[in-house]
């Protein structure tokens, strides 16, 4: 079926002459240029639907059909679980897709195969050979990156993709696939604007990718959402009980009574750092168990592996990283008060461990989060250092700074706080005045984590 893909692929507009070819500089160029990205342009950027979708896909010669998958949704964890799952069935020898966003550094970030990052000059080609369609379609940004990333692994041949949806899930265009395991890690309040307003409603979008006898996982229960997974589940006929059985079904994660007499004893390290890593380890394990009479080799010490070597099988950065030793300097992409409440817990821990060390926080966000909510849960005891990652969604520092101080005045609190220029400023005000003994954390965005990194 593969060897079809060959035939097909980029049909219709693929360009005869490629004596002017584009190279790949001037592809990103001509896809941030021509389909701004959500973290550019915010609300723009986002068109619901699969008709430019189903409209790529047949352009492209459906290459979602031409190979297996696993859809991921969820408010947060889905980059950490698309790892863990990745990772896994990596090591069980299985060549292993993986479809994620946004990126951190480097726009290949999003698409792997085996932890490799796709080469520049698949993006080159692919941009170029479509680019009439695109102009004439007009994708969004994450459109054309899912069609490129779906062409590519049908193209290298993939056993298995584990694709990440970008908002949602109902509406989201990565739901054309017809996957073998559906998972859902968690619901917060987070994109309202385009979700709803309430858990129950963002949670009806987000089970929009279960499927008609497919199993799916929920990672965490909820009183408010379990009865939405519940209706669905009913509706795609996929309601009943156990791991060990090839009938479809619907698991809660966090519910399944075997993991602590499992788990607990065969998944004893992982790479992925932070107490609420424990989440979405048990989401990822209860996940690969369900996968394990699909893949034979996926067994005990495929998991294992996986699981310790996750960051380097894959790729992953940016959660609950170690960047340095001296000051302990970490990084987290937690950017919600669902993510970030979990991160301050495991800053106030950290700072309970090391009582002689001075917490100093590098700290932005974008205007589209609930900041007020997330600023009350953020350690008081610390000197923060407050940026604007380059992009225009960013909030300025300086309004960070006066909304940090209201939140702080209304605990009692007093607080020390600095407003720098940029992320690379505000990292190197906090190296120069941390001792070795301090702890520096950089977070609050996935922009400002990214922008981080590059200095370390």
């Amino acid at each position: 079926m593969h060897s079809l893909f060959f035939l097909f692929t980029f049909a219709g507009e693929i360009i005869q002459n490629h004596s002017e070819t584009m190279t790949y500089e001037e592809a990103i160029q001509y896809l941030y240029t021509s389909q701004p990205p959500f973290h550019l342009v915010g609300a723009a950027a986002y068109k619901p639907g699969l008709d430019n979708t189903i409209a790529l896909m047949e352009h492209t010669g459906n290459p979602h059909r031409l190979f297996r998958s696993i859809h991921i949704a969820g408010t947060n964890g889905k980059g950490s679980v698309s790892h863990l799952i990745a990772a896994s069935l990596q090591a069980a020898g299985l060549k292993t897709g993986l479809y994620t966003s946004p990126h951190l550094v480097d726009f290949r970030e999003r698409i792997r195969i085996n932890g490799q990052m796709i080469p520049r000059k698949e993006v080159a080609r692919f941009l170029e050979e479509n680019k009439h369609f695109l102009d004439a379609v007009r994708p969004s940004f994450f459109e054309t990156t899912m069609a490129l990333a779906f062409c590519y692994f049908a193209k290298e041949e993939v056993d298995i993709a584990v694709v990440e949806t970008g908002l949602g899930g109902r509406l989201d265009s990565t739901n054309i696939l017809s996957p073998l395991l559906t998972v859902i890690t968690n619901i917060g309040l987070d994109h309202t604007e385009f979700l709803g307003n309430t858990l129950p409603e963002i949670a009806t979008e987000k089970a929009g990718i279960m499927k008609p006898g497919t199993p799916c996982i929920i990672g965490e229960t909820d009183p408010l959402t379990a009865p939405v997974f519940l209706k669905k589940a009913e509706e795609c006929g996929i309601l009943g009980e156990g791991l060990e059985t090839t009938c479809c079904r619907l698991w809660f994660a966090d519910q399944c009574n075997y993991l602590n007499l499992t788990r607990r004893r065969e998944i004893t390290d992982c790479q992925l750092k932070g107490n609420y890593q424990e989440k979405n380890k048990q989401t990822a394990y209860v996940a690969l168990r369900a996968l394990r009479n699909t893949f034979p080799t996926l067994d005990q010490a495929a998991i294992r592996k996986g699981f310790a070597e996750v960051c380097t099988l894959t790729g992953l950065r940016g959660r609950w990283e170690t960047l340095q030793d001296k000051p302990l300097t970490i990084c987290d992409t937690g950017h919600n008060s669902h993510g970030l409440k979990y991160v301050a817990a495991s800053l106030i821990k950290l700072q309970e461990e090391r009582p002689q060390s001075r917490l100093r926080i590098v700290f932005g966000m974008v205007d589209d989060k609930d900041v007020e909510r997330v600023l009350r849960l953020m350690p008081r005891r610390a000197t923060y250092y407050f940026a604007a990652a380059a992009t225009h969604r960013a909030i300025p520092a300086e309004k960070m700074q006066q909304m940090w101080q209201h939140a702080a005045q209304d605990t009692g609190f007093a607080t020390d706080s600095k407003c720098c220029t940029s992320v690379t400023d505000a990292v190197r005000q906090a190296q120069k005045e941390a001792a070795d003994e301090d702890i520096i954390f950089i977070g609050g965005s996935n922009y400002v984590v990214g922008e981080a990194l590059t200095l370390f």
